[in-house]
């Protein structure tokens, strides 16, 4: 009886031990379940302490499976954020279409559009590259303008499309410039023609209106170069560029004068410093 009175003790001591033990160990291995507040909370701070991947890996888990929770555009929006701060701007530009897509009537739709064209303007090249991306850029943030015109990033947003078209009326002028170099006029004055048209509003627009008019004075086509003289001082009275301007105008006057003292009957060909292949033979005529 003694005996018994001691060995009872022992197990039931045991017993609790290794109750204790199986409790803790059941409790350490339950996963806790996040609801997706909770997730997207985390995810929040990963990205704000610049744990992107981190981030996606979170937000992708609310996308996928809580779409219809009251976050999903919020984690939408933040995965693409996290995408464009990676510089993985196609990713980006596709999470933020997701969300414009899916979920038209979220009112973080107009910043997913503002920032898909952000996308698209971070991947334009240089002038000198294919110019595909910057179009997109601009079609984007044009719609962007269009659809939101009282939202707070339409001035940074139509600064973005000033800056687009300049790079593309400067891809033309470099273009124009070529041609002149090569003596086509003809081609030249079409890619002049087209910034003044398409990119008249552009930084560089009063350089095309310079090469347009030297181009016809290579042409030889005085009367026309002129009237471009009379529009370029109406529409750029403060350019660098009218001393240059007025020597030009100048030069139409001496071609002109020459060509109307001309003896009756007899052409007044002279050479024109800006045409070096010009000749009586090969003279380009419009």
């Amino acid at each position: 009886m003694k005996r018994i009175s001691i060995v009872l003790p022992f197990f039931i001591s045991l017993s609790i031990s290794f109750w204790l033990f199986s409790g803790c160990a059941s409790t350490r291995g339950t996963k806790t379940v996040l609801t997706p507040e909770e997730r997207f909370a985390l995810a929040k701070a990963k990205f704000d302490k610049h744990d992107y991947l981190e981030a996606i890996d979170e937000l992708s888990v609310i996308t996928l499976q809580y779409a219809g929770s009251t976050i999903a555009d919020s984690a939408q929006l933040l995965l693409g954020e996290a995408r464009y701060a990676r510089g993985e701007y196609l990713l980006a530009a596709y999470e933020f279409e997701k969300l414009i897509r899916n979920m038209p009537s979220s009112s973080l739709v107009p910043y997913a559009r503002y920032k898909l064209g952000m996308c698209y303007y971070e991947l334009s090249p240089k002038p000198e590259l294919d110019q595909t991306y910057t179009y997109k850029a601009i079609d984007e943030l044009q719609t962007f303008v269009e659809y939101y015109p009282t939202n707070e990033l339409v001035a940074e947003a139509e600064r973005r499309i000033h800056e687009l078209n300049n790079k593309l009326a400067l891809k033309n002028l470099k273009i124009a410039e070529l041609y002149m170099k090569m003596e086509d006029y003809k081609a030249a004055l079409i890619y002049f023609d087209h910034i003044l048209e398409r990119y008249h509003d552009s930084d560089v627009a009063d350089r095309a209106a310079k090469g347009k008019i030297e181009a016809l004075i290579a042409r030889r086509q005085y009367d026309a170069a002129r009237q471009e003289v009379q529009h370029f001082r109406e529409r750029y009275p403060t350019s660098s560029l009218l001393p240059e301007v007025d020597k030009l105008n100048a030069q139409i006057d001496r071609e002109l004068l020459q060509r109307n003292s001309a003896p009756s009957g007899q052409s007044a060909i002279k050479a024109n410093p800006l045409d070096k292949s010009f000749s009586p033979a090969n003279d380009e005529k419009p």
